[in-house]
């Protein structure tokens, strides 16, 4: 009885906006409703509705859809009711789905064969533009090779190219979105009046020229066909019945693809990527532009496999294989860049605000959460943190978000509480939350592998880690596994749906009425923990206090001629210590605007955001930086104003292309370390600037430049720099290596194990670190570690040192290569490296077969001479 009464009060709900009309159906009924394959296109996310209400009572057809899908619609709670397949979504889970949803195709056709009817969509996805375009999708084809006899019936929609359900306007709402506003519009219109958009549906057997032993792209060129053939325009329905204009035609949307410059891949990287395209389609790669499904035939599951290759062989990160479209895509994720080609939902106009050329707010306060409270108290509608995916959020909204989840984070045992988030609105949320509810934030990284990741949550006590099931999914489907710490998970979303809506309306009234909660609640010393990244086998635990960070970004701010109107790009991942400066400090504390983007590598991506939400500031690597510049336009970068970069050397190309693409702006170089809270110099402008140098360093910290016997190195002459200061941490956690201080003139001060130089003028330089790191997708990866990892499973008696690694290459490309007396392929060391608890992006590139190791004559291994092994 549910589904008949469902689907008539859906069609009910669907006459008020819809009308539709449908051919084909009788027929097709009249032939039978058992063991039917329906087929139909896909405009929008409301056609699934649509079609579902003409044939549910008829044919109980099990649909297929994503888990996405499911979970983030009121499906969700029908799953049993409509027989649902649920498949993972390749996009999100990479590689780590391709064997389900094999599973999900052969469960299809087990049901198909015991005479139910299937419901699948052949293209997987909406409308990108006017017509539907199948890729190198399989499913269809992987049906009928192994079941030719079932019954298909295509389904043709049309009409609905235009909905607000659809891209049509540039960008994809979610299925919530888009049925409020339609709900809303329709009570605007006192239901009755709303005017209806007209939709035709026709229902077709299976043509006598449908190639059902043909391979899969004989069959995705037809089912193409079939589709688009008279595809209506982008047309415009009026919501409301007093709007004048009628039903019109409306531009296409934009076409947002780029041009993909490939002419700095190494030759080497590009012929092992050519290889791979070609053993998987088949097909020779004629040009970088050829599309991986439309050129190159392969489908989303075998896309999802160069994603996880592309990880395996050159240790860069793809967050997603939906960006993964084009040879050249694959070229330059190879090489640590990424794309995409999603819109930009438009931007909320709160988040623009009228120009203030006034000196940018500096906190007097003695904790990151005393000075929120206090921005907030007197600007509560002010515009502060904003992405794509929770539009905008002013001191008021954020306030509500903390309490709502103040409660059940102080509910969790322990006292500290584990964050592991990418760089987005909501992590700022969950991280002042963590603060409120008397917890201390402990940064977690997903890059250093299980390994390390176990060791951090054990020497920092985290017992629970917060996150979001569609982070891990997105994950996992980068080859990084959570198994052994997957038990300590607390998701966002089951927190969510664990939340009274009695606890909702009362942290609303009191987001708007009282704000004691927050006021009275006790705040942990520490402000952040987090974690180096393992000079040597294991990362160190690092805790910085409340007093730590704010004297550090403070000082930072003298001098640097920081606006009131200013925004900067968060991009840097929060478990980085420059990560937490600018994605929580700088908002709560200051009120500088945030808008935030979680892929540092999506360079064209962050060049729109810049542009969208008329940027003044960035702040990245070099290589981050430099990936936005190649793709922005002027027109695009216009509105910066100052960029800070660090982590690594600012090379001079980049430089160069600054200033020709930025050339009223400044780019200032810095330094930081995580132990220092984490910046420790920085140019600023005018009398603070020299080019080349770090700049000088901060007034909260005192420092020397000294050599191995403790002694001041001359002005120009590299040494070890020695700080202490308001901003030092005071030591890591649960560590009994050697202590990284040294007792001088009294005080403590902190060994950095970096080296430089100063000037005259106290300028510094960077000279290098004193121990081996290399920088590979953004991430500081260390030498040392994979070594050790490498030893323990080759180290034997007879031979005590049968490898080394060093990095080749050049700095903005390096090569991890390991130098070996024993016969090791490249692809059983990295299996050793990834069994050992490290990520794929500490995987060895090349192998190099030596008679011995070269030594120094303190029998260590001679690095330098590896180094030079060109």
């Amino acid at each position: 009885m549910f589904i008949p009464f469902a689907t008539t009060l859906i069609r009910m709900l669907l006459w008020l906006r819809y009308r539709i009309r449908v051919k084909g159906l009788d027929e097709c009924m009249a032939k039978g409703r058992k063991g039917i394959l329906f087929l139909p296109n896909h405009p929008c996310l409301i056609d699934p509705v649509i079609v579902a209400t003409r044939i549910f009572n008829q044919f109980r057809p099990h649909p297929l859809a994503t888990v996405r899908q499911v979970q983030n619609t009121p499906l969700k709670h029908f799953v049993k009711e409509f027989g649902i397949v649920e498949l993972p979504d390749v996009g999100i889970v990479g590689r780590a789905g391709q064997d389900v949803v094999r599973e999900k195709f052969d469960e299809c056709i087990s049901l198909l064969k015991q005479g139910e009817n299937v419901l699948m969509y052949p293209a997987g996805h909406i409308y990108h533009e006017r017509y539907e375009r199948m890729r190198g999708n399989v499913g269809v084809a992987h049906i009928l090779e192994k079941y030719p006899d079932v019954r298909v019936v295509l389904i043709r929609t049309k009409g609905l190219w235009g909905s607000s359900f659809g891209r049509a306007r540039g960008y994809q709402p979610s299925f919530n979105e888009a049925l409020g506003e339609n709900f809303k519009r329709i009570l605007l219109n006192l239901l009755f009046f709303c005017p209806r958009r007209p939709v035709d549906i026709e229902f077709v057997e299976r043509p006598a020229d449908f190639p059902t032993t043909g391979n899969k792209d004989d069959i995705n060129h037809y089912l193409e066909n079939f589709y688009n053939q008279d595809a209506p325009p982008n047309t415009y329905v009026p919501y409301y019945w007093w709007e004048k204009g009628g039903i019109r035609t409306m531009p296409e949307p934009e076409d947002i693809s780029f041009a993909m410059d490939t002419k700095r891949v190494p030759e080497d990287v590009r012929a092992k990527v050519y290889a791979k395209v070609e053993e998987l389609s088949g097909r020779k790669v004629q040009k970088d532009t050829a599309t991986l499904g439309g050129d190159m035939g392969l489908d989303s599951l075998m896309v999802a496999e160069l994603q996880g290759w592309l990880q395996d062989e050159f240790g860069n990160q793809v967050n997603n294989p939906e960006n993964l479209r084009t040879v050249a895509s694959l070229l330059l994720a190879a090489v640590g860049e990424s794309d995409s080609v999603e819109p930009l939902r438009p931007v909320p106009p709160n988040w623009f605000i009228p120009e203030d050329p006034s000196p940018m707010h500096v906190p007097t306060e003695d904790t990151v959460t005393e000075a929120f409270l206090n921005n907030a108290r007197r600007r509560p509608n002010y515009p502060l943190l904003a992405d794509q995916n929770s539009g905008v959020l002013t001191h008021r909204k954020m306030v509500l978000a903390i309490m709502v989840l103040q409660k059940p984070i102080a509910e969790l045992p322990g006292d500290r509480i584990g964050i592991l988030m990418p760089a987005c609105a909501a992590a700022t949320i969950v991280y002042l939350a963590t603060l409120f509810a008397g917890k201390t934030p402990v940064m977690i990284n997903w890059t250093v592998g299980i390994r390390n990741m176990k060791h951090c949550l054990e020497s920092s006590g985290v017992e629970h880690v917060l996150t979001s099931s569609v982070v891990i999914e997105r994950l996992e489907g980068r080859g990084i596994s959570f198994e052994e710490v997957r038990k300590s998970f607390c998701y966002l979303e089951d927190i969510k749906k664990s939340l009274s809506l009695f606890h909702k309306l009362k942290c609303l009234a009191a987001s708007r009425l009282s704000w004691k909660s927050l006021e009275t609640a006790t705040i942990p010393e520490l402000a952040v923990i987090l974690f180096t990244s393992g000079s040597e086998s294991l990362p160190k635990t690092v805790p910085l206090t409340h007093k730590n960070v704010m004297s550090d970004f403070t000082a930072a701010m003298d001098g640097l001629q920081l606006r009131g109107d200013d925004t900067v790009v968060g991009m840097l991942p929060p478990f980085h210590s420059f990560g937490v400066l600018m994605n929580f400090l700088m908002p709560c504390c200051t009120g500088m605007r945030v808008v935030f983007h979680a892929n540092p590598t999506e360079g064209e991506m962050l060049a729109r955001l810049v542009s969208a939400y008329k940027a003044t500031m960035l702040v990245g690597t070099p290589t981050f930086v430099a990936g936005i510049l190649r793709y922005a336009t002027k027109e695009q970068v216009k509105t910066l104003r100052l960029t800070i970069t660090g982590a690594e050397k600012c090379t001079a190309t980049v430089m160069s292309l600054y200033r020709e693409k930025c050339p009223g702006a400044q780019l200032m170089e810095g330094y930081g370390i995580t132990e220092c809270s984490p910046i420790v110099a920085l140019n600023r402008p005018g009398a603070l600037y020299k080019e080349g140098t770090i700049g000088k360093i901060l007034s909260c910290s005192e420092f020397k430049v000294l050599d191995e016997n403790l002694k001041p190195v001359l002005p120009d002459q590299a040494g070890v720099l020695y700080l202490t200061g308001a901003n030092i941490f005071s030591g890591y956690l649960n560590y009994d290596g050697p202590s990284p201080f040294v007792e001088m003139d009294g005080k403590k001060w902190y060994r950095t194990g970096d080296l430089v130089a100063l000037d005259e003028e106290n300028f510094v330089t960077f000279k290098g670190r004193v121990k081996r790191f290399v920088k590979i997708g953004g991430e500081m990866v260390s030498l040392p570690a994979i070594e050790q990892v490498l030893l323990n499973a080759y180290r034997s008696d007879e031979i005590p040192l049968p490898l080394a690694v060093e990095a080749l290459g050049t700095e903005e490309q390096p090569q991890v290569t390991l130098f070996t007396v024993l016969d090791i392929s490249r692809e059983e060391a990295n299996r050793v490296i990834q069994e050992g608890g490290l990520s794929p992006i500490h995987s060895i590139r090349n192998v190099r077969k030596l008679d011995n190791i070269p030594l120094l004559g303190s029998g260590k291994t001679d690095y330098r001479s590896l180094k030079a092994m060109k």
